[in-house]
């Protein structure tokens, strides 16, 4: 009996970071993610494992489902939140690369997370089994207990509510760096028409602060509106500010700690040589719950 769970075991860890990343695109949230991993752990070592014949299509299946359980309570919380609501990235020092991180989900960056929130738990289970981890709409059917056919049409009508998906297409690390340097310049000199130069004109700026900080509570849009905002809040700040750069969820960030802990993450979505989107993590329930530089090697 012990050498069939160790077997269990083992089997289930060769799967664990896959099905970590099918939760975290799923729902966009680190512990929620790992939570649904514990709970399909649980599933499976209670299950005949012996008698399954594909563990990985039997592990999918079942943590696709309690992900989708997971979001369907998670969505009136997210309807009720003060102001926009923006996923918890996956927090990694600049240097690395988004291509090696871990599988499927966890490659996808900041502003796919963001628009995925646009969809039903259905489609986005549909879209994120179809375009990150590349399901055949047969094995997504029988995931989402659909045909085939409505599959591909969830698919198709999913893909029209949101800008893109799939694996990130990183921006030149040149070009980051010398709009990270620019920006910080900008911010420190409080130039607005600096700033705004680095906007492209349709630029969007989410602030999630959930209620617990000052932050704006409506999403703003366009190049000068969105820099004379950013100006406008850099005085409060506290003067013992460290930046760190690092990457949020494969975007480029800057990452602001204070007495040691971080009280900001804001992240750029750079197409073309230029901001399109801008993304601050304000909320200190999320802030509390990331892994940073500064902790990455303890986990």
């Amino acid at each position: 009996m012990a050498d069939d769970q160790d077997r269990a075991s083992e089997v289930f860890e060769q799967q664990r970071r896959r099905l970590f990343g099918i939760a975290y695109g799923m729902l966009g949230s680190v512990a929620d993610a790992e939570d649904v991993v514990q709970d399909a752990f649980l599933r499976w070592v209670g299950a005949d494992t012996a008698a399954i014949d594909s563990p990985a299509a039997f592990l999918t299946t079942v943590t696709t489902r309690i992900a989708i359980d997971r979001l369907r309570s998670a969505r009136h919380r997210r309807e009720t939140y003060i102001g926009p609501w923006l996923p918890e990235p996956l927090v990694t020092a600049y240097e690395s690369d988004p291509a090696e991180l871990v599988a499927g989900a966890e490659q996808l960056s900041f502003a796919v997370l963001t628009t995925l929130e646009r969809l039903n738990p259905v489609e986005r289970a549909v879209l994120v089994l179809r375009d990150v981890f590349d399901l055949d709409y047969g094995d997504i059917a029988d995931v989402v207990d659909k045909s085939p056919a409505n599959c591909r049409q969830i698919a198709v009508r999913a893909r029209r509510n949101v800008a893109d998906t799939g694996r990130p297409r990183p921006s030149d690390p040149m070009v980051e760096q010398r709009l990270l340097a620019s920006y910080t310049s900008a911010i420190a000199a409080g130039d607005v028409d600096a700033l705004a130069r680095l906007f492209a004109d349709d630029v969007v700026l989410w602030a999630d602060g959930g209620g617990k900080v000052r932050a704006v509570r409506k999403v703003l849009n366009g190049r000068d509106r969105v820099a004379r905002h950013l100006i406008g809040v850099r005085g409060q700040t506290p003067p013992d500010l460290n930046v760190v750069v690092v990457r949020a969820s494969t975007e480029p960030g800057l990452l602001g700690v204070s007495d040691g802990q971080p009280i900001g993450l804001v992240s750029f979505d750079i197409r073309d040589g230029l901001i399109v989107g801008v993304h601050a993590l304000l909320n200190p329930d999320k802030l509390a719950a990331l892994d940073w530089p500064g902790r990455l090697g303890e986990r």
